[in-house]
């Protein structure tokens, strides 16, 4: 087996490489990838799919690189479906891919097209085991990849930054930061336990999650000023009402339940961001 450390043949290697992509998180940096080229205005389908692709290889590096070091350097994981000759084979070909995105960006573009696409790699194989063990590093370093993957998107377009993506990528930074807040206080316990420097454990649960939705409602104010500033269009108001509902049901759920419905609401944020953008013209 080249990539497996259970199940024989292809069909055991391909399933050991699939289980580190993980739809729930490597959407949402996709995703941001495409919003970041719609809000461009121009849209060229080749240079979205090359960013996307390199957004994708960097998540993927991030889920295999976490995963080694939870079960083979840290032995915090019972099990793991890769092995460890594997986990580096496979992080090898991601970075790969990752690296042939950023030539082909740098190419019919600019340099600055690759210099800021790289930063979403270097966050995501340095994730683990430097950046989470600190409570600033392990909560922005997902939501600095989002924000990363808009400013990207938007640049390989035009060839520019503007503010309305900047706007935006300052948006998402704080807005899942404190979502991230929220999904770490499920962990409490046991990153306490290996002395894991998350907010929560820094803070405590209460102080943390207070921090959490103050994050989330500054994230929801800047909407609205950058509506009233006219940088954004006055729609995406919509997006801070939906997402303000469902962050006050989540206020009373437990961190597992306040995690699954504020990432949902995430979804919801981007997709009528999305149309407010899209639909702009009209």
């Amino acid at each position: 087996m080249v990539f497996a450390r259970h199940g024989e043949g292809v069909g055991g290697d391909l399933a050991a490489l699939l289980s580190q992509v993980h739809p729930v998180f490597m959407l949402p940096p996709i995703a941001a990838s495409w919003f970041g080229s719609m809000l461009a205005g121009e849209f060229s389908l080749a240079l979205g799919a090359v960013h996307m692709t390199a957004i994708f290889a960097a998540v993927y590096t991030a889920h295999l690189k976490d995963g080694y070091v939870d079960f083979y350097l840290r032995g915090e994981d019972s099990d793991h479906p890769l092995s460890e000759p594997g986990c580096k084979r496979a992080l090898a070909g991601a970075s790969a891919l990752f690296f042939v995105c950023l030539a082909a960006l740098w190419y019919p573009v600019d340099a600055w097209a690759a210099l800021l696409t790289l930063p979403t790699w270097l966050i995501a194989y340095h994730h683990a085991p430097q950046l989470d063990t600190n409570p600033i590093t392990t909560t922005t370093g997902y939501p600095a990849g989002i924000a990363l993957a808009i400013l990207g998107g938007f640049y390989v377009q035009v060839g520019t930054l503007e503010p309305i993506a900047l706007a935006f990528s300052l948006v998402f930074l704080v807005l899942l930061s404190g979502v991230k807040v929220i999904d770490d206080g499920q962990d409490y316990e046991y990153d306490r336990s290996i002395e894991k420097r998350t907010v929560a454990v820094a803070l405590g649960p209460a102080r943390a999650r207070s921090a959490a939705y103050g994050l989330m409602v500054l994230a929801l104010a800047l909407v609205v000023g950058f509506a009233l500033l006219r940088v954004f269009p006055p729609e995406t108001t919509l997006a801070v009402l939906a997402f303000g509902v469902v962050a006050a049901i989540s206020r009373r759920a437990d961190p597992e339940v306040a995690t699954m419905l504020l990432v949902r609401g995430a979804y919801v944020f981007l997709a009528l961001l999305l149309a407010a953008v899209w639909f702009r013209p009209l």
